[in-house]
Parts: structure tokens; sequence; C-alpha cells
């Protein structure tokens, strides 16, 4: 069951839909202790994304053509009006941001390994996202924090992905409390 709320915000998000379930879950923040490769995170939202957001982004942060403009659209690569594949990345990061991964912190990229875009992004498509914990690292030189390797797959309302990406998320651990610190 969703439920849908308009969004205006210049991101590109024409309607945004939430689980109801997912509004009663709260989440506690995870530590770096906390998470294990092989942890699955689901999405709880969707972004539905319309021509108007697509061509307003394109406007200001990636202004070809085939982002713009319906004509030169189809006679693209693309046959039709697609989102910038950045436009695509700002929306899979609103939804990592609501999804039931919720690190210590917040998320706190520390770079990709992977960022692709297997198919455009079009008017009507309605995205949600998937993760996936690939690895786990502690920090050798920062003991109180750690990398977390996650892939990340949006994908439309088919089922399909548009964007495929492996990031590193820099994630707090657990601290111990100073009296166990400091003993021997």
């Amino acid at each position: 069951m969703t439920t849908d709320t308009h969004v205006t915000a210049p991101t590109g998000l024409a309607r945004v839909s939430r689980s109801k379930r997912s509004k009663r879950k709260q989440t506690m923040p995870l530590y770096l202790d906390d998470i294990v490769p092989g942890q699955r995170f689901n999405g709880t939202m969707r972004i539905r994304i319309d021509e108007a957001r697509i061509k307003t982004f394109a406007a200001e942060f990636d202004p070809q053509p085939f982002h713009l403009d319906q004509a030169a659209a189809d006679a693209s690569i693309f046959h039709g009006l697609a989102a910038s594949g950045w436009h695509t990345a700002a929306a899979t990061m609103r939804l990592l941001v609501e999804s039931e991964f919720k690190p210590a912190g917040g998320i706190v990229g520390a770079g990709f390994d992977e960022l692709r875009w297997p198919r455009p992004l079009r008017a009507g498509d309605e995205l949600r996202v998937e993760s996936e914990v690939l690895e786990v690292r502690p920090s050798k030189s920062r003991p109180y924090q750690g990398l977390v390797k996650l892939r990340i797959i949006t994908l439309n309302q088919n089922h399909e992905p548009v964007q495929i990406s492996v990031g590193n998320i820099l994630v707090p651990r657990r601290r111990e409390p100073e009296d166990k610190q400091n003993r021997p």
C-alpha cells in the first residue's frame, strides 16, 4: 500500500510514494559493528519522474539537447527524452536516504567503485532502490570508523535497473565507554 505526497523540490521529483508500513517503523542508526556482508536494505519510498523535472534538472545541470528537447531526443541515441544520468544519481541518493539503510552519522560517501546507467530514465518512470552490503572494513588508521561497500540498484516500475552503483560509505563504530578504553 502506498500514499502519495507531492514534492516540488528542484531535484526532479514529481511524486513521492511511501509505504504506510515504513512510516510506523523506526530504524535505529547502524554502526559499523552492526553491519555484515550480505545484509540487504529495501527502499521505503518511490519517486515518479516527470518530463518537466527532467527538463528543469537538465537545464541547470546537464543542458544537452536529448535531455531538453523532444525532437532532438527522438533523433538521438536515446530515441526519446531521457533524464540525465546525474538526475538518476540525485534521485537515487534521495531514495537511499529514505531507505532502511540508516548508518549512524548519515550516509557519508567516500567515493564510488562503479557507477553505470544500463538504460535511460524516462518521464513517467517510478523509481525505488535496493541495496546490499558487499564488504565491511574497519579503518586501521582511524579505529573509530570504517567503510561499508554497498551495491545500490535503482529500479524502475518494470523492475529494470536504471542505475547500478557500488559506493563506499563511511560509518562510525560504536564507542567503548571511556573506563573500558583506559583499562590495561
